[in-house]
């Protein structure tokens, strides 16, 4: 049997490394008038704090600080937070903190979001360190405990199975055991028996959702970490193993595969977020900056072995289909099935979302390819898009309504069909690496993977920070792009870019921009691809001259 001893050594080493490195950080900030370090989120001021206090008081970690006043700074630090809480009962939000705190924290209005994952988490903080803590943070901590409790926040139906039902499903268990509240609690088994059910049969309705997925893990490893009922905590564990599972089978050395549903810009097109898969996994290195800290460094639930084996071994490459299902409160009829494709090789992976639907803010990703995280700055994804809804300049995620895909393996056909009158650019990002340019083709080597990428029209480059700029400018048009790891072009007999740039040349795909817009390309696998975007019809994919349907793709 396998010696995990070491591995879950590793685990808290990980751990460690986050907590010194956040700490680090909390310590050398200077704070601001209002004695805190942030008012651009309330939350950040209570996860630094959290670092910085858990490693002064942490005896076997080394610093190069005086633990005493760094003690005494993160308890500051943290009761300045816990005091901008609304303590008036009967008022707008009370038991909440403001989200945003310019200009004066202590005027800011409370927002209804920070509680949602802040409130289970200052309850973990408090029974992990409540005895350490001087006499007024323990007061204001547990005033803050009651006021979260009384604000009753989690006292919500499920209705769309999304993030912020996650954590008031962990909330009720957290807070309905704290409190002795029995109908609480009840609330809260049922409401997580009925999200696990349904996420194991419908699908993750916020497929890719960054930061938000985080929020999932943290809210339920949260729990299972308090919880004292051996029943419900094996409950948690099916939960936990299950979003685990659903990380794994999109996983590339800290990329998240295939599609977004939505994010923040620091995962596009950088994955920006991965401190929970540093912890997990491990295989590679920890990022130089951090844009979210939460609570990596301190919460941890072990996934199951099997899943954890195939996260780290990518060595055969491997198609993963899923299907999902949107939920929107109010519409009677079932809404259509949603399907996503990835194909994950050793070193780059593709995939994304056969289907283009609209989503919360219009942020989603439709399709990219990804490579692995190397510890540099700047870009691993690579992708194309027409802007859309919510589109400014430097934005990456608002895409248009007027895209049509097809996935095979290590290639993307996309067709943008965009009407007469409508902004006629396409946008692409290339990650760092060497590219080289010839018409209407961008050959490249990023990382261990080439790319070859064929468009309709004549294009640009942009340097921009952490990556190039691709502006394709006429559309209707498209865009092929396939990847060929390093490894495989060897066993092929390519020896360089310029080599493998002398093939692809040789496979250019066939466009027609004049009347039905389609495209035709033989892939390096001998599959022979062709996409239609017809107006006002349905697309057509085929592969080898049969169309390809998507319940191919259903599980």
């Amino acid at each position: 049997m396998e010696d995990l001893t070491d591995e879950r050594d590793f685990y808290k080493e990980r751990q460690l490394e986050i907590m010194q490195k956040v700490a680090l950080e909390a310590e050398r900030r200077p704070l601001l008038d209002s004695g805190l370090w942030f008012h651009d989120d309330v939350r950040n001021n209570f996860y630094y704090a959290s670092y910085l206090f858990a490693a002064a008081v942490d005896e076997e970690l080394a610093l190069p600080f005086d633990r005493a006043a760094a003690k005494e700074k993160a308890e500051a630090v943290l009761k300045e937070t816990l005091l901008l809480q609304n303590r008036q009962p009967g008022t707008k939000l009370y038991g909440h903190w403001p989200l945003g705190l310019n200009p004066l924290p202590r005027e800011a209005e409370p927002h209804e979001l920070p509680v949602e994952i802040m409130g289970s988490l200052l309850a973990y903080f408090c029974k992990r360190y409540n005895s350490l803590f001087n006499a007024g943070l323990r007061v204001a901590m547990n005033t803050a405990m009651g006021h979260i409790y009384r604000s009753d926040f989690f006292r919500k139906p499920l209705t769309t199975f999304g993030h912020h039902e996650a954590k008031y499903t962990a909330a009720k268990l957290i807070f309905g055991q704290m409190f002795e509240d029995a109908e609480l609690r009840e609330d809260g088994k049922q409401s997580l028996e009925e999200t696990l059910k349904q996420i194991k049969q419908s699908g993750m309705p916020e497929y890719g959702s960054l930061p938000w997925f985080w929020h999932w893990v943290q809210a339920f490893t949260c729990a299972w970490e308090l919880e004292t009922d051996t029943e419900v905590k094996s409950e948690l564990a099916a939960m936990l193993d299950h979003l685990w599972e659903e990380r794994a089978d999109v996983y590339l050395k800290g990329a998240w595969v295939g599609p977004h549903s939505r994010g923040w810009p620091h995962d596009v097109p950088a994955d920006g977020n991965p401190l929970h898969d540093y912890v997990q996994f491990g295989d590679f290195p920890l990022p130089p900056a951090i844009p979210r800290t939460e609570y990596a460094g301190f919460l941890f639930y072990e996934a199951p072995a099997q899943v954890r084996a195939l996260a780290l071994d990518r060595k055969v490459p491997t198609e993963v289909t899923k299907v999902t299902q949107k939920i929107v409160p109010g519409t009677a009829a079932a809404l259509p099935l949603l399907h996503t494709y990835a194909y994950i090789t050793e070193e780059f992976a593709a995939g994304g979302m056969w289907e283009r639907v609209e989503e919360f803010d219009n942020e989603q990703l439709r399709w990219a390819y990804s490579l692995p995280l190397t510890g540099q700055e700047g870009a691993n994804q690579l992708f194309f898009f027409h802007p859309g809804e919510g589109w400014r300049p430097g934005d990456l995620r608002h895409q248009s309504p007027y895209s049509e895909v097809l996935f095979h393996r290590s290639a993307v056909l996309a067709l943008y069909p965009v009407p007469q009158g409508d902004e006629d650019t396409i946008i692409g990002v290339l990650p760092s690496g060497t590219w080289l340019q010839q018409d209407r083709a961008i050959y490249g080597l990023a990382g261990q993977a080439y790319f070859a990428i064929f468009l309709s029209h004549d294009y640009g480059l942009k340097a921009r920070e952490g990556y190039t700029e691709v502006t394709a400018a006429g559309m209707p048009g498209g865009v092929v792009v396939e990847a060929l790891g390093v490894k495989e072009a060897m066993l092929q007999g390519i020896s360089g870019l310029e080599s493998f740039a002398e093939m692809m040349s040789a496979k250019a795909p066939r466009f027609e921009t004049v009347g039905t817009l389609q495209v035709a390309y033989n892939s390096i696998d001998g599959a022979s691809l062709q996409l239609i975007a017809s107006a006002g019809d349905e697309p057509q994919a085929l592969l080898d001259g049969t169309p390809i349907t998507l319940e191919h793709y259903t599980v």
